[in-house]
């Protein structure tokens, strides 16, 4: 009996060893890579220029196979997709790969002027005979597309600067209250993370970036742009004859504004009254009124077109910060020569629940959106979804809302693996993402705080405890 039990021990400890021995085993990857037009044809008005890059939207996707697994790394143009679609996704997704959600990863560009992906609703507001947004579609396209042009690949993890990006939360040096405003003082993470998958003999094949930015330079205009995000994939894949795919993904972003602005304010202050002066405007007044007025949503009779000079201004500035933010990647691209053909490939993901509030004097939208005391009654628990995907020697962490700078900071400093990549506003389960601030800035009367539904003490450390503890046992640690 002892010999039996004993026996029965030895199995499962050799059982147990055995599945996270190949578990961990590494084997050779494969990748293929592909991206569909998604450009709406029923924008407010033709293409705002016809001139640039960011004027048109697709969906990329990254597909990774090592024989064992597989996972996607798939990005989408756009703000957010509603519940039923996301649902409908992941099952097909899943389906399609054969691997589990966990090595999913989808990120939103989260461009302010691309508008909503929810599905068309008919006359009496009810939803139309398909039910899901067209993205679905779109995007099972380019899985399949890149499924079916998997190949021999070997990868590597590259990380450089750019100083296009900086905090936006600020004291107004008139009123002396919170405002968005640059403030070069304000934690900021400069970092560009680049993960470059190339074929054996060096042709490229699929690059996946990530920077932390709020594509906000033509929002409110009635014009559609995927801003700063298209301009720089488009950029880089032009350079190289469109041989290779180009996939963004936004890092902690939640207070990270484009440090320059005037462009984007002086095309806001042609829809107003504001007079363009040279200088750059307040941002909070060249929004405001727009921002508050229905009518500026894109699909909605315009109040005032936005000056077409100016526009064209804009337009040109953005191509200019794409090709910035596009060249320090294909420098990174370059000096990323410490490639692995091997790998092993696993996904986590866990849901954490804070305490919930609801902001009762003001929103996001209004003139009382920041610079005044938040006052809250209690709200139901907010659910963060997180994940960990670790593709060799890189972990990419993800959650579902817009994480701002100095938790993303803190995981890349207490992660195990110091190639560690972090993905805010992805894999969305309500629609849009929602902003989960660091605990010190809860004191700060800032949009961003004041709107957060999540109450004070609860997000940061949640996420950074189960974010390293995904990695962690991602190495078997």
């Amino acid at each position: 009996m002892k010999k039996s039990i004993l026996g029965t021990i030895i199995i499962l400890f050799l059982c147990q060893w055995l599945c996270l021995a190949q578990k961990k085993e590494a084997f050779p990857l494969k990748v293929g890579a592909a991206k569909v037009d998604v450009t709406p044809s029923n924008q407010p008005t033709p293409p705002a220029t016809g001139k640039y890059d960011h004027e048109r939207a697709y969906v990329r996707a990254i597909v990774l196979d090592n024989g064992a697994t597989r996972a996607a790394l798939i990005s989408l143009e756009g703000s957010g997709l509603d519940d039923l679609s996301w649902t409908s996704l992941y099952k097909q997704l899943t389906n399609e790969l054969n691997c589990p959600v966990e090595n999913i990863i989808i990120a939103m560009s989260h461009s302010h002027s691309v508008g909503d992906s929810r599905p068309p609703v008919g006359a009496q507001g009810a939803a139309t005979t398909n039910p899901l947004s067209p993205l679905v579609g779109n995007v099972m396209d380019a899985v399949r597309q890149a499924k079916a042009k998997l190949q021999p690949a070997r990868m590597g993890f590259g990380k450089g600067m750019s100083y296009l990006n900086v905090s936006r939360d600020a004291i107004d040096s008139d009123t002396r209250k919170w405002t968005q405003a640059a403030n070069l003082d304000g934690w900021s993470d400069k970092s560009v993370d680049v993960i470059k998958f190339e074929a054996p003999d060096g042709k490229p094949i699929a690059v996946y970036m990530n920077y932390g930015i709020h594509p906000i330079n033509a929002y409110a205009l009635n014009v559609f742009s995927v801003d700063i995000p298209g301009a720089a994939c488009r950029y880089i894949e032009k350079a190289f004859n469109d041989d290779i795919i180009v996939a963004f993904s936004q890092g902690s972003v939640g207070d990270q504004n484009p440090l320059y602005l005037r462009p984007s304010t002086n095309a806001m202050a042609s829809r107003g009254d504001l007079k363009i002066t040279g200088y750059e405007l307040n941002r909070e007044k060249a929004e405001g009124s727009l921002r508050m007025d229905s009518n500026t949503q894109l699909g909605s009779t315009p109040l005032k077109p936005v000056d077409a000079k100016v526009l064209d201004d804009l337009f040109r500035f953005i191509d200019s910060e794409g090709q910035i933010l596009g060249e320090e990647v294909i420098r990174i691209m370059t000096v990323t020569r410490k490639l692995t053909e091997d790998v092993y490939i696993a996904g986590q993901e866990r849901v954490v629940s804070c305490p919930g509030r609801k902001r009762i004097n003001g929103d996001k939208m209004g003139a009382a959106r920041e610079g005044v005391e938040g006052v809250y009654e209690d709200g139901p628990n907010v659910s963060m979804k997180l994940g960990a995907l670790g593709i060799g020697t890189i972990a990419i962490l993800r959650a579902d809302g817009e994480i701002f700078s100095y938790i993303g900071l803190r995981l890349k400093e207490e992660s195990p693996l110091t190639n560690t990549m972090v993905v805010s506003f992805a894999n969305l389960g309500r629609g849009m993402g929602y902003y989960i601030p660091y605990d010190a800035a809860y004191g700060f009367q800032t949009m961003e705080v004041l709107d957060s539904p999540i109450k004070e003490g609860c997000a940061e450390q949640s996420i950074v405890n189960n974010m390293i503890d995904m990695v962690t046992e991602y190495l078997g640690k």
